[in-house]
Order: C-alpha cells, then structure tokens, then sequence
C-alpha cells in the first residue's frame, strides 16, 4: 500500500506533535500559559521596602544562628563581622515596619481621596449622623 504524500493531519485526528496552531487555523502561535494564576494588583508604594527588609531580616537571622553555633559545639568563635551580621536582623524589622507604615498612610489617603471627605471611614462617603442634633 502506498501512503498519500502529504501532510498525514486531518481535522479528525487533531494538531500534530508540536503544532502550536489553534484550532481555527490562524498562524499566530498559541500565547504562553503560566503554571498558576497571574496577579493583577500593582505594586504599592512600600511593598519594596517590606520584601527588602524582610530579606535583611532573613541574613541577620542566619548570621544570629551561625554566630551562636559554636557556643553550642565549643568551637573558637567567629570573627567579629559576623556578630555585625546579626545587626541586620533588627535593621530589616525596622525597614519592613516603615514599609507597611507606608503603604498603610497611601491607602489612607487614597481612601480619603476617593470619599472626598477627609476621616470618613463610611462605605457611602457621607459623615455620620451626630446623636445629638437639634430640634
């Protein structure tokens, strides 16, 4: 029996292996998919300062813990630098915590903004009825 030249695909038996042409026959190739889902949230003022600070954070936890290591195992003790290191562990906190301060203050102010009024903290932007109003 002799084959047909000629691409062997047909509609029926779907794309081939390595086919990135959709079904409807354009040319464009499939776009990439990511594995999970992608965020659509923009990135806030201080949402840098928190992933650095927690990042120093993180190496002044390690340096804490290879500095009091050798206490434990009654090894000499490591040099100074590293005692510096630990620094880096409140220094972190602290820009972490400017961080959230900050991007707390700008969602202030933007809820501010958007209410028109400043200190509303309502859902309608209107200032609440005072219990004593008079009659």
């Amino acid at each position: 029996m002799q084959r047909a030249a000629g691409p062997a695909t047909t509609k029926a038996n779907g794309p081939g292996a390595g086919d990135k042409t959709p079904p409807g026959g354009s040319s464009s190739p499939l776009a990439r998919t990511y594995p999970g889902q992608v965020s659509d949230e923009t990135p806030r003022a201080g949402d840098l300062l928190v992933r650095i600070g927690a990042i120093m954070f993180l190496l002044g936890a390690l340096a804490t813990l290879a500095t009091v290591t050798p206490l434990f195992l009654g090894t000499p003790p490591l040099p100074s630098a590293f005692y510096w290191l630990c620094m880096l562990m409140g220094l972190g906190f602290l820009v972490a915590a400017t961080g959230l301060v900050r991007s707390a203050l700008t969602q202030r102010r933007q809820a501010e903004a958007t209410s028109g009024v400043p200190g509303v903290s309502g859902p309608s932007g209107a200032p609440e009825p005072s219990s004593d109003s008079a009659t």
